[in-house]
């Protein structure tokens, strides 16, 4: 270890690299097979992203629409994917759906229920029936908070300010991993049989995001890629339609959609309706990836406001109705901009919001290309394709969680030797020293502002061609800049170092992104390239990325045919649509 800088060394039989619920929920049913688990993660469990998610979690219970069917929800999720996701993915996930609410209801989760106890649901997205449970709006956070309480009663150990530098590999196998303490430096050596990534997807590598400061910097796809492993359609994000313009801190902070399900109006700069021209049947209520389409065609037709924005407006609908059906976002507005929205409407734009592609992973147990390590959650692929179906992120958790779970446990239990590389661990510990050493005139908060600006310009709701190549371009010079990068910890901690690495983890991302949306030359969901205007038959395909060699097409397997009988036009009549 470097000198005069204190180090810790642990050991665990499987350890998880993030603590939202994909990540607490494998962590989970490793400990209920009674094996030692460590959980570790940048942020505190309790605010994980996951928390975030307001709508719903998808499971065909059947307690609303008794001819709901797993294979009913399978159909409607190829079906809005652009049948680019992986059938045998979304098999699993639909058939074990329903043991995903089973075991939150086990740990305790109080679902909203109908009058008789049945757990209640409702439409959310391309469903053809109500399969949608919830908790108010509010139910990712109280998905959250139960498992955070399940950990506590399993006495899993977390350790919610370490920041994971590097997976440990040797001859293509994990050992464990390395990081830091975010708060006094301390260095963690930490030996695995088995390590779950699941630290998240990479959205905020956009100037307006969703994501809160610091998190979804595409920190999974960088530790999977540097430790052997490849990524999957990275080009596939998903743009909300309305996230608020300001202030500066807050860009990015979702307004639900729910306020366009209650009836409000998106109006451009003009005052014009504008959905008329984009979705005259659907107005406001049509699919998230048309929406934002629209309004960023507004916006660059320069009918969008000064500040680039369109008007969302809720202020015609009955007081009552926000104050009981809008309560978040109507204290939301208050709060960052003392703005009341039963008078005034509010400025939106479309917000990069989730990365529907991810790590490389296998459908039957998420392992990747390197032996013993898995992804879940938004760091993983396979689900989702090209538009993800509303309410299936949070069942996604749930499901590969336990399955993964089960499949680290039974890596280590085949394990003849855990086999270690000391060559490993002084490249990880090298990287940090270099890093702290570190003196040159760049400002690695300034870069990944240069790096969001070039996403946001170059790869934001529409793409072509010219605009692909500038970003990468641009790219490279930010790449040759992060060379004469300074890291300055101070008595407040170490986030200046933890901020180097999330800008190496971007400038990944970034490249992944930008490679893989030139060679996807068509509009598929929420891919949309201006000079390549409709769907190409022959990119029915997934595109997979490693720098070594670039982008590579990867087949589809065929859905399976009692699926594919079920795919249909799905009426939207009465639903807000994801």
């Amino acid at each position: 270890m470097s000198a005069g800088i204190p180090h810790r060394q642990l050991s665990t039989t499987v350890l998880v690299i993030g603590t939202g619920g994909s990540g607490l929920r494998a962590a989970i049913e490793v400990a209920e097979q009674g094996i030692d688990v460590l959980a570790v993660g940048k942020r505190p469990r309790d605010d994980a992203h996951t928390a975030l998610a307001a709508g719903g979690i998808n499971a065909a219970l059947g307690t609303m629409d008794a001819d709901d069917s797993w294979q009913q929800h399978a159909a409607d999720t190829i079906k809005e994917s652009y049948f680019l996701a992986n059938p045998h993915t979304v098999e699993i996930v639909a058939q074990g759906a329903e043991r995903g609410i089973r075991d939150l209801e086990r740990y305790g989760m109080e679902f909203a229920r109908e009058a008789d106890g049945r757990i209640s649901q409702r439409f959310f997205g391309a469903h053809k029936y109500r399969r949608t449970a919830f908790a108010g709006d509010y139910t990712g956070l109280e998905i959250q908070r139960t498992l955070v309480r399940r950990t506590g009663q399993l006495g899993i150990p977390i350790i919610d300010s370490l920041y994971v530098t590097r997976i440990l590999v040797r001859d293509n196998v994990v050992f464990g991993a390395y990081g830091f303490d975010l708060r006094d430096g301390t260095r963690y050596l930490i030996h695995a049989d088995a390590v779950i990534l699941a630290a998240g997807g990479h959205n905020r590598i956009w100037r307006r995001t969703s994501s809160r400061r610091d998190e979804n910097t595409g920190d999974s796809f960088r530790l999977a890629v540097d430790a052997g492993a490849r990524l999957r359609d990275p080009e596939l994000v998903q743009f909300h339609p309305s996230g608020i313009i300001e202030p500066e801190n807050a860009a990015g902070t979702l307004i639900s959609e729910a306020a366009r399900g209650e009836g409000g109006i998106l109006r451009n700069a003009l005052g014009e309706r504008f959905m008329a021209k984009y979705d005259p049947e659907r107005l406001e209520l049509s699919t998230r990836d048309r929406v934002a389409l629209a309004a960023y065609t507004e916006i660059k037709a320069g009918r969008g406001t000064e500040k680039g924005g369109v008007w969302l407006d809720v202020s015609h609908l009955p007081r009552e109705t926000i104050m009981t059906r809008l309560p978040r976002v109507y204290q939301t507005m208050l709060e960052v901009q003392m703005l009341d929205i039963t008078t005034d409407p509010i400025e939106v734009a479309p917000t990069a919001h989730y990365s529907m592609g991810g790590v490389w992973v296998r459908p039957d147990d998420h392992g990747t290309d390197v032996g013993g390590l898995y992804a879940i959650g938004e760091a993983s692929s396979g689900l989702h394709g090209a538009n993800r179906l509303g309410g299936n992120s949070l069942i996604e958790l749930l499901v590969f969680g336990r399955i993964v779970g089960r499949a680290a446990v039974a890596h280590s239990a085949g394990l003849d030797a855990q086999r270690r590389s000391p060559e490993a661990v002084a490249q990880a510990r090298a990287e940090i020293d270099e890093l702290l050493a570190a003196d040159g005139r760049e400002n690695v908060r300034a870069l990944q502002r240069s790096i969001r600006d070039t996403m946001t310009e170059h790869a934001g709701v529409v793409r072509d061609e010219p605009g692909l190549k500038t970003g990468l371009a641009e790219l490279d010079h930010i790449e040759a800049r992060m060379r004469d990068v300074g890291i300055h910890p101070d008595i407040a901690g170490f986030q200046d170092l933890a901020h180097a690495f999330d800008l190496k983890a971007s400038a990944l991302s970034a490249r992944a992104t930008l490679e893989a949306a030139l060679e996807r030359r068509e509009s598929r969901g929420c891919h949309n390239r201006a000079d390549h205007p409709e769907l190409d038959p022959v990119l029915r395909v997934n595109l997979v990325w490693s720098p070594a060699t670039g982008v590579v097409r990867e087949e589809i397997p065929p859905v399976p045919a009692e699926i594919a009988a079920l795919i249909q036009e799905v009426s939207t009549e009465g639903k807000l649509v994801e």
